[in-house]
């Protein structure tokens, strides 16, 4: 794996997480734990406060504190034990210690002042520096004894805080096994899931590679649906380029054969000595500039489809075309009009297939008008749509299809080869678009051109 490697920084970036995660967990369960054994331990401490509360005595006459013997913890008795109990006088004005448990030795506490408040609970819970200069948690109360002349008394129970420390270093060891074994077992886990989960890939890898190779069309099988939307887009786009390749072809071979007839005309005539060979090369030549021109179009046209920010207006072009279409059947007096009002929208190709599509439709229907062809522009389901129409005889439900057929005229006295419906079949298919004939309001025949629309 490598640095650009999806499952390894999948696999890293979990890892990472798990055990930040993992080392979050960890400190959260220790400082509980140490919370919980602490408040243990202050339990204790007031267990045995409680111990020392009830054995001490007040002899009047000597006026001392006596502590009868204590059924208890035997660290009381063995010097420096860590565990110590003490009594002093709860006046601040007087000081002194009245009595000491003999694991004190000949060192006393070293106590704050006894004045301030007691909560409810009886008891204060200090933090002290010990004899040796270790952390103590102790526990203070005073106590009032029944003798009229006896003072307030200060009982301390202290315990050093190192007596914590050997139960939250198992603790702590433990919880490190544990989460040891746990970070071990979400590592492997995490390994395998990311191999089942990245195996579609592996296999969409594989099925890429048989494309490519020419084993198979398009991408088959089940992928998981986060994959699926990829699949159908590319297999979309393995349709689009198969159908642009056939397209291709299928112009290059419509080019060689219009392009052969005329040269096979002018060689003939070359071989044969014509005198009319300069003639005969004007009109084979323009009849071959014609044809590239037209397949020229065609392959700008597919281009185009796939082009970004192409945008031709519509409406300038339209009026281009009805001042042009005027002056060309001037003779027969036609009116040709735009639709009020027609929308300004924009059309996604080139300035030359608009001209090229709509001339050959406003053209056709200049062809079969009496008197008037109306243009509009609308916007339809998310489209372009341009409609002509004329108020001729129309057309018959069964020469509709036909009429856009390569060199079909359905009237044979009118001029023309028949190839420009044909033309504008072809680049509208090229654009994605479709084109069709209905029955005019007019009376004739309305074709209605829908190409796609430039959005703003």
């Amino acid at each position: 794996m490598n640095t650009g490697s999806l499952r390894l920084r999948l696999l890293l970036g979990t890892l990472l997480w798990m055990l930040l995660a993992l080392g979050a967990a960890g400190w959260g369960l220790r400082q509980l734990f140490e919370q919980h054994i602490t408040q243990q331990f202050e339990a204790q401490l007031v267990l045995q406060l409680d111990q020392l509360s009830g054995a001490i005595d007040w002899e009047e006459p000597s006026k001392e504190v006596v502590v009868a013997p204590m059924v208890g913890d035997s660290r009381f008795e063995q010097p420096l034990s860590g565990l110590y109990w003490q009594v002093d006088l709860a006046d601040d004005a007087h000081d002194g210690v009245l009595a000491r448990s003999r694991s004190l030795w000949d060192q006393t506490l070293p106590l704050p002042p006894a004045s301030g408040p007691y909560p409810a609970r009886g008891y204060r819970a200090l933090r002290l520096a010990g004899v040796d200069g270790e952390q103590l948690l102790a526990v203070a109360r005073v106590v009032e004894m029944p003798e009229d002349d006896a003072p307030p008394l200060r009982l301390v129970v202290a315990g050093d805080t190192k007596l914590l420390a050997e139960p939250l270093q198992r603790f702590t060891r433990l919880l490190l096994a544990a989460l040891a074994v746990l970070a071990l077992g979400l590592a492997a886990a995490v390994v395998v899931q990311l191999q089942l989960a990245l195996r579609p890939l592996k296999r969409l890898r594989a099925d890429l590679a048989a494309v490519r190779g020419g084993r198979a069309q398009t991408l088959d099988g089940r992928y998981p649906q986060e994959l699926q939307p990829l699949v159908a887009e590319f297999n979309h786009v393995l349709t689009e380029n198969a159908e642009m390749v056939q397209r291709a072809r299928t112009q290059a071979g419509n080019l060689a054969h219009a392009v052969h007839t005329p040269l096979a005309v002018l060689d003939n005539a070359a071989a044969s000595g014509d005198p009319e060979l300069p003639r005969l090369v004007r009109e084979q030549v323009a009849s071959a500039r014609r044809h590239v021109d037209t397949h020229l179009a065609r392959a700008r046209a597919a281009a185009a489809v796939r082009a970004t920010g192409l945008a031709t207006p519509v409406l300038p072009v339209v009026q281009a075309l009805l001042r042009t279409m005027r002056r060309l059947h001037q003779e027969r007096r036609l009116s040709f009009e735009l639709a009020a009002p027609a929308q300004n929208l924009a059309f996604r190709g080139e300035p030359q297939d608009l001209y090229e599509l709509l001339g050959n439709l406003i053209d056709n229907g200049g062809k079969w008008a009496r008197t008037r062809v109306v243009v509009d522009v609308q916007r339809q389901g998310g489209q372009l749509q341009l409609t002509v129409d004329d108020d001729g005889p129309g057309i018959a439900a069964e020469e509709r299809m036909r009429m856009f057929q390569r060199g079909v005229q359905l009237d044979e006295r009118r001029s023309g080869a028949g190839l420009g419906l044909d033309i504008v079949q072809e680049l509208t298919e090229t654009y994605g678009g479709s084109v069709r004939v209905q029955t005019s309001s007019l009376g004739g025949a309305r074709l209605v051109l829908r190409l796609p629309e430039a959005l703003a």
